[in-house]
């Protein structure tokens, strides 16, 4: 609870919130991550659709430039006069006369029926294909919010085991805040012992200069660089500009 351990705001970021409706900063890393897990399928798929695109226009260019069709027309026309009026003309004319033939043939041969029959996919086909790629993202997105009821479930279920929990979480933030603090302390005498730059001692004398100007020329929180305010402590050393706010004070 705030009253017991206000979080300071380097602490925030590392803390997940239920109520907040945005994506927080540990639920945002999780997310990238299903997100890059997805990114082979996208890949894959991509490649399924490029290597189906790509056989249906080779298919299609066979079909439209390799159509060959035959036309093959015949005629034959067999006729044997005899002449004469004798009977063995007559007779030839029974016999040899029946030989006479007459027929045309047309005849036309394609090689339509081996040719290949593709039927590209439509565009609606394409978005039925992409859309349980695109569901599967959407989740990943929206999972974060499904998570954050696992820690109120298993505090239902096991009171006991929350407890242990929440003072295992105080104590390590105690642990933490130690040692961060021990480090900052070194960080700002570390700045300290450093000459201060043009650019610090030209703010310092225009706010000396000119009172008025300190709403638009504010320091900042020596640790955690927050914008002055009228909450904001500053050093009690005389010869010290340093300003903090009052969460790091």
């Amino acid at each position: 609870k705030q009253t017991l351990l206000p979080l300071l705001r380097e602490e925030i970021s590392s803390f997940i919130f239920p109520c907040n409706p945005a994506v927080q900063r540990p639920e945002l890393q999780h997310m990238v991550l299903e997100l890059l897990r997805c990114i082979p399928l996208l890949l894959f798929l991509l490649f399924v659709c490029g290597l189906d695109h790509f056989i249906f226009s080779v298919l299609s260019i066979i079909q439209h430039h390799s159509f060959i069709e035959y036309s093959y027309q015949t005629s034959h026309h067999l006729s044997v006069n005899v002449m004469g009026t004798s009977l063995m003309a007559q007779l030839l004319r029974g016999t040899i006369g029946a030989l006479n033939t007459s027929f045309d043939t047309e005849l036309e041969i394609s090689n339509l029926a081996c040719l290949p029959q593709p039927t590209g996919m439509t565009r609606q086909q394409y978005l039925h294909t992409c859309l349980p790629l695109g569901m599967l993202a959407l989740l990943c997105l929206a999972q974060v919010y499904p998570f954050r009821l696992r820690r109120a479930i298993a505090a239902f279920y096991f009171p006991k085991r929350e407890k242990t929990r929440v003072l295992f979480l105080y104590n390590k933030l105690l642990r933490q805040r130690k040692h961060f603090l021990h480090l900052q302390r070194g960080r700002v005498a570390r700045q300290a012992r450093q000459p201060p730059g043009v650019g610090t001692l030209l703010l310092q004398w225009c706010r000396r200069r000119w009172p008025w100007l300190r709403r638009c020329l504010r320091w900042r929180c020596t640790l955690c660089g927050t914008p002055e305010t009228p909450r904001h402590r500053p050093c009690p050393s005389p010869d010290c500009v340093a300003s903090y706010c009052e969460s790091c004070w």
